[in-house]
């Protein structure tokens, strides 16, 4: 993955992913290298696979929507933000088949082909999660 600051106030950064990075962990690796607490993002770009989920609220946990397939990304928004002092991506995103057919979910994994661009904010403060044991994932708290 490349990036490159694009904007100084607010902070504004371009992410390029290429084949093979894998998106979460590319993203979660940015924002710690960068002490980014609080952000929001956008990107398109396509996906060689990819693991999306849909949260089950009475088995509190993601069931799987596994992509097996070259994949458009017709969109991804999502944030950083934090759970206690560990950073947490969050984010959402659909995909299109060849045959036109969406599916969309949380965005659990995925890995690039042939690029990924990102277009990510920082925002002035940062966010705060905290665990939220009715619904079993962490919610942001304001």
């Amino acid at each position: 993955m490349k990036s490159k600051l694009i904007n100084e106030s607010p902070k504004t950064f371009v992410l390029i992913f290429e084949t093979g990075d894998e998106v979460m962990e590319g993203l979660k690796s940015f924002a710690e290298s960068y002490s980014i607490t609080a952000a929001s993002f956008k990107a398109i770009g396509a996906f060689s696979k990819a693991e999306l989920g849909f949260y089950d609220m009475q088995r509190k946990e993601y069931e799987p929507i596994r992509i097996d397939e070259q994949v458009e990304v017709l969109s991804i928004i999502g944030d950083v933000s934090l759970l206690e002092t560990k950073r947490i991506i969050h984010a959402h995103a659909v995909v299109g088949k060849r045959d036109g057919s969406a599916h969309g979910g949380h965005l659990l994994k995925a890995w690039v082909r042939p690029t990924l661009e990102v277009i990510l904010i920082e925002s002035p403060a940062y966010l705060d999660r905290e665990m939220n044991n009715e619904v079993g994932i962490p919610l942001i708290k304001l």
